[in-house]
């Protein structure tokens, strides 16, 4: 081997003035959402550890320092190309384009775009330098649109994490924390940058850190743990078989997918205690299982009534195959509409993770299926409420935020039966200060674009599948590409054609974003029509989707499921001729009171009857 060097650095010294190339022959950018949520989480947790609302920015300088591991590159003449690393590196320039976007203070947003691009004659270099997603990531530094049909997999991968990270940053992390988030992030998140001079011994180092050794995974450990505690062969043959075959199945879903299933039902079924929400507190068993539920089984064992070789094997044949494999259920749920458990998937739509303990919580072996599927039904049910609801009135979802809440409800439902569930749940919900009437002016602003796009999504699909249509919400929520829906204004961006109701552009662009003056419209309808006067293009939306169609009367006349649904339902359609102020004012009433039956409590107790 030549020279090899590795080198401590944080992102600060790691990315200014920088430039990382990777070769034709890597892989393409895969990370998927789980990778991105975990990362945020991962970052803002350990930022919170240290910060304090109070403190001045030079305090950052002595927060807790976060070390994300090792990277590998290539030196070739100066020129660096990434071995090991692009996934973590492209994603963190994603997280620095969205703080960057998110910032006021221009000499931060100054200091951050040096780590992001360098620039030269007036042309900028984005400093992970791959010439296929330049166009992807101008689009995403400047906020222009941008579209993916026939682009790259990496380049569409890049377009959809971005939106994650968009979506899981903490929302109370927006404001006056954001400009400390950003110094800890530059400053004290280091990575190790090892450096070779060729591409062969580059390819040894990453072989070497990779493929030597025994390196064994938590689970690895628990079920080692696990087994050598069962001293009858035979029994031990037959937990080892269960726990292989459960564990194939697990990582069939998904990477990591074990890791998460054991960490969620130990959650579910055991956790006591989580973490205090001051600084400097103390990891208790909610933390210490989702970082080292190896060692935290060995050190429960009396909670866990780990007392003998016999519930040894119990633990594996009963407990850890009844919950893995409800666990597979709903992670299934999750990815797919599931008949009686569509609130599943809904919560996995918004990311909204920490709803897999919780729905384990109230799950015992003895139950029926039956019993499982309505409590799995009320619980989701519960949940979808809840989410919906914070969504609405702009209040955050994110894992750091719903974790000690959630937390709570986990305790407070574990082991309850259907009939113990839904007054305890709704008494939750009656709690709640967030109803969908607490915020009337909801609507479109910066960062909630994919929410009210689901938001709509939800609406439409009730509305014609309560008038007798089949569900299209998966054709609904699909935003790529040129088949794709996207939220459509019903004003166009034009100020001066209502300058009869709005003295001031700011006023109108306030109104203009207002859910009840937006509509979900395949791309191609908005490239063709959205520029066009309200009395122009409403004779086209009859031919959209049926949300669209009420603002024509032709609606009422040619649908009678529709026209059925109305009268049933009381729910204040009418057609509008024209679109002024006050028909944008009733199109909001409207959708609030569509929200409130979708969203009502009382889904609570028909799950349970079901």
């Amino acid at each position: 081997m030549k020279e090899i060097r590795g080198d401590a650095k944080n992102l600060r010294s790691l990315l200014s003035g920088a430039k990382f190339a990777i070769d034709y022959y890597q892989r393409e950018y895969r990370w998927e959402n789980k990778q991105v949520s975990e990362l945020i989480e991962d970052l803002t947790e350990k930022f919170g550890d240290s910060h304090e609302p109070n403190n001045e920015r030079s305090a950052v300088e002595g927060y807790g320092h976060y070390f994300l591991g090792s990277i590998i590159i290539s030196d070739k003449d100066g020129h660096k190309f990434i071995i090991d690393g692009q996934q973590r590196l492209t994603t963190l320039s994603l997280l620095l384009v969205y703080l960057y976007r998110q910032l006021n203070d221009d000499e931060q947003k100054a200091q951050l775009s040096d780590l992001i691009f360098s620039q030269r004659f007036g042309k900028r270099s984005f400093n992970i330098d791959v010439e296929e997603r330049t166009a992807c990531m101008e689009a995403l530094f400047t906020g222009s649109t941008f579209d993916e049909t026939d682009q790259p997999e990496s380049v569409v991968n890049i377009l959809n994490r971005y939106q994650d990270v968009e979506d899981l940053f903490p929302v109370d992390l927006t404001s006056d924390a954001l400009p400390y988030f950003t110094d800890w992030l530059i400053e004290n998140v280091h990575l190790v940058e090892i450096t070779a001079y060729s591409d062969a011994d580059a390819y040894t180092i990453f072989e070497t850190m990779n493929d030597r050794g025994l390196s064994l995974t938590p689970t690895d450990m628990l079920k080692g743990y696990l087994l050598a505690n069962i001293t009858d062969t035979s029994r031990r043959n037959t937990a080892s078989n269960i726990w292989r075959n459960r564990i194939s199945e697990l990582q069939d879903l998904g990477k990591e997918e074990e890791a998460d299933a054991i960490k969620a039902w130990l959650r579910s079924q055991y956790a006591r205690n989580i973490r205090e929400r001051r600084r400097g507190a103390e990891p208790r068993d909610f933390d210490l299982i989702g970082t080292e539920f190896h060692r935290w089984v060995r050190d429960c064992e009396e909670l866990l009534e780990l007392t003998s070789s016999n519930e040894f094997g119990r633990f594996i044949e009963q407990d850890f195959d009844f919950y893995t494999r409800w666990y597979i259920r709903i992670r299934k749920a999750a990815e797919s509409l599931t008949e009686g458990l569509e609130a599943i998937h809904y919560c996995a739509q918004n990311n909204f993770t920490l709803q897999y303990p919780v729905l384990l919580a109230t799950l015992r072996r003895e139950d029926t299926d039956h019993d499982i599927r309505r409590k799995l039904q009320v619980v989701s049910a519960f949940l979808d409420i809840l989410v919906a609801r914070r969504v609405w009135n702009w209040r955050a979802i994110d894992y750091s935020t719903m974790q000690y809440a959630m937390f709570l409800v986990m305790r407070d439902i574990r082991g309850k039966s259907v009939q113990e569930l839904v007054p305890l749940l709704s008494k939750r919900l009656a709690d709640e200060a967030d109803v969908f009437a607490s915020n009337e002016g909801f609507r479109l602003h910066g960062t909630n674009g994919r929410q009210i796009h689901r938001i709509l999504a939800r609406l439409t699909d009730y509305l014609e599948t309560q008038s007798g249509r089949p569900s299209r919400f998966h054709e609904y929520i699909h935003r790529r590409g040129k088949d794709g829906y996207e939220v459509e204004h019903i004003w166009a961006n034009h100020p001066k054609r209502h300058d009869d109701e709005f003295s001031h552009p700011a006023d109108f662009a306030e109104y203009r974003n207002r859910i009840g003056g937006l509509l979900l419209l395949q791309k191609s309808f908005n490239q063709s029509y959205g520029d066009m006067t309200y009395g122009r293009k409403r004779k086209h939306y009859i031919k959209q989707n049926l949300l669209a169609q009420s603002l024509h009367e032709d609606a009422y006349d040619r649908d009678p499921g529709f026209k059925q649904f109305i009268d049933g339902s009381g729910l204040p359609f009418q057609p509008h001729e024209q679109f002024k102020k006050a028909d944008l004012d009733a199109r909001q009433v409207l959708y609030l009171r569509i929200a409130e039956r979708i969203w009502s409590p009382d889904r609570l107790e028909e799950a349970a009857k079901s």
